[in-house]
């Protein structure tokens, strides 16, 4: 193994979506405790940077993988397809039209009772489409179908913190008796 090793390499694991989310924290935990730099205070200084570089490395991987989003994009890399989000907007029509009408409903919401709801909705599509990528993942390895599900989750990713903003920006406007808007 080396630092420029992948991710489920670093950490022993076959690449996979679905990976055990104990099985990651454990295989992390015991690296670790390996490699940790508390472990090498009287060691030379070459020791000390060294476990230190494995110490972040093991972390990064480990931060990585633990993220459905993160893993399944990583895995699309892994296997040649650049997701290009800065220049890669494409997205069926239908997906399309369905922004639009969150973006309205989102916009349109006055109630914390609406914003639940709509946050519920769109939840539940985001995990119908964790569920595509999963299966075009694990199931076909058909990475660049996966890739349109990771950009279409990443979208779903922005807006859902975009409603949580709301949410609190609407409960505090409640405690407070005022306005909102």
């Amino acid at each position: 193994m080396n630092l420029q090793s992948n991710d489920f390499e670093i950490l022993g694991l076959a690449p996979s979506f679905g990976l055990d989310a104990e099985e990651l924290s454990r295989r992390w935990k015991a690296l670790q405790a390996q490699v940790h730099p508390d472990r090498f205070v009287a060691s030379s200084a070459v020791e000390k940077r060294v476990a230190m570089q494995w110490s972040v490395r093991i972390n990064e991987a480990y931060q990585r993988l633990r993220e459905p989003l993160e893993r399944a994009a990583y895995l699309c890399e892994l296997h040649g397809i650049s997701l290009g989000e800065e220049d890669n907007t494409a997205m069926p029509p239908a997906f399309l039209m369905q922004q639009l009408e969150w973006r309205e409903a989102l916009d349109d919401a006055n109630t914390l009772a609406e914003l639940k709801a709509l946050q519920a909705e769109v939840q539940q599509f985001q995990q119908s489409l964790f569920d595509q990528a999963a299966h075009a993942l694990d199931a076909q390895q058909d990475y660049a179908v996966a890739a349109q599900h990771v950009r279409a989750l990443m979208f779903l990713a922005r807006f859902l913190q975009a409603v949580q903003v709301r949410l609190r920006v609407l409960a505090d406007a409640t405690e407070s008796d005022m306005p909102v808007r």
